[in-house]
């Protein structure tokens, strides 16, 4: 997997303790090995990670190693991000994006 620096990876074993239980928002990249765009994003979600940390919990999850977790949330297109707030989904973003835009689509949910 792309792995972003900085940024961890979570799994369907343990998505609801690091994802669903957390006490910040959780910004969550679907991603997988086999996608371009997915590593387009790696730098920006390290970078976010590193700024917005206090704020908001950058995590990645691998969608062909974590299918149950993928199909829970009916994640089809590579990467799609979702933003958690106590436990629920709050946003879904489908397609890699420059950080500005990244920046402003989360601004309503940090």
């Amino acid at each position: 997997m792309s792995r972003a620096v900085g940024v961890a990876e979570v799994g369907d074993a343990d998505f609801a303790a690091e994802v669903l239980e957390s006490e910040l928002p959780v910004l969550v990249e679907f991603t997988a090995d086999w996608c371009p765009p997915c590593r387009q994003m790696a730098p920006v979600l390290s970078s976010l990670a590193a700024e917005e940390g206090e704020r908001l919990k950058v995590v990645q999850l691998d969608v062909d190693h974590n299918p149950d977790t993928t199909n829970a949330y009916k994640v089809l297109s590579m990467p799609t991000f979702m933003v958690f707030r106590d436990g629920e989904p709050v946003k879904a973003m489908v397609g890699a994006r420059p950080r500005r835009r990244l920046l402003e689509e989360l601004a309503d949910v940090l």
